[in-house]
């Protein structure tokens, strides 16, 4: 499942939320159970496409306020919304103290240079939405790749397709975030490597213009995450967390978290990591059990 099909019904839990917990954090510092990300340099969020998705969207972010988050990743919940549902959003978010980080759902891509304009017309509708939404931050993915076109081409494309882009944004409180994808969810997708999204954010060499680093993604694709992330971590400002396979909360596959989390905290990092699994189980519970795990793990 991604974000595209995320409207499908995901599998039933299999592994409770308290041995996740204690599974999990096997080698990490205890963790205080709803204990302040102060102490930590990033801040947790989760991308709301994967929890609670039978809820109305007030009762959405009441779930992950429940769950001890205060950030919400949005794709596109909002493009049939009325200036009403805006009004109610915003006021259920500012009562539970939530901000709403990232966005995404842009239609068009970067790596297709025929699609160059229709990109630019994307990004410059969904930065008034996010003065709506008061959203700092706006994901932009490469798209497929296009027949005809030579590989270089495209990588060229994203380059130049980021720097206009960012002129756009210039002096506003925005950032743009180039995602990787991995070629199992999209054997079609262009970016499917955080080495070549990271040459391509730093040829962009703006600082309005970041690298979102998504472990599921890339250890699918091409593995060796926390080399990556310590060589690199200056062009970083959002990564996603989920584990292989299957896309579920940390601690059910092979990704070893505590030790991200750990490097996360080391390196100072001050972006926004953010939950983007599908529960096995309670989606409440296994929220709280990634909360505690990088906390944990973060202070560490």
């Amino acid at each position: 499942m991604d974000r595209r099909t995320f409207s499908r019904n995901f599998a039933g839990g299999v592994l409770g939320a308290t041995a996740l917990a204690r599974n999990s954090l096997a080698g990490a510092p205890p963790a205080v159970v709803g204990g302040e990300e102060s102490d930590v340099p990033f801040k947790l969020s989760v991308m709301l496409w994967t929890v609670f998705q039978k809820l109305p969207f007030e009762e959405r972010l009441e779930k992950v306020a429940e769950a001890g988050y205060k950030n919400v990743e949005l794709v596109g919940e909002y493009h049939n919304w009325s200036e009403e549902d805006f009004r109610k959003a915003s006021r259920k978010r500012e009562q539970l103290g939530i901000t709403f980080d990232t966005t995404a759902g842009l239609a068009h891509g970067v790596a297709d240079p025929h699609a160059r304009e229709a990109f630019l017309s994307d990004v410059r509708n969904e930065l008034k939405v996010m003065e709506k939404l008061d959203c700092p931050a706006l994901i932009v993915m490469s798209g497929d790749r296009v027949p005809g076109v030579p590989r270089r081409d495209q990588h060229e494309s994203c380059v130049e397709g980021l720097k206009r882009a960012a002129e756009l944004v210039e002096g506003k409180n925005i950032k743009l975030l180039l995602e990787n994808i991995d070629p199992e969810e999209n054997p079609k997708y262009y970016l499917t490597s955080v080495a070549e999204g990271f040459e391509i954010v730093g040829k962009v060499n703006h600082p309005q213009v970041k690298f979102l680093y998504d472990f599921f993604h890339e250890q699918i694709s091409e593995g060796n995450l926390i080399e990556k992330l310590e060589k690199n971590i200056e062009k970083v400002a959002l990564v996603h967390i989920a584990d292989v396979p299957g896309r579920h909360e940390p601690g059910t596959g092979e990704i070893n978290y505590v030790n991200i989390f750990k490097k996360l905290g080391q390196l100072k990092y001050s972006g926004y990591a953010a939950m983007e699994f599908l529960p096995t189980g309670d989606p409440v519970a296994a929220l709280r059990a990634a909360r505690e795990m990088a906390l944990a793990a973060g202070r560490g």
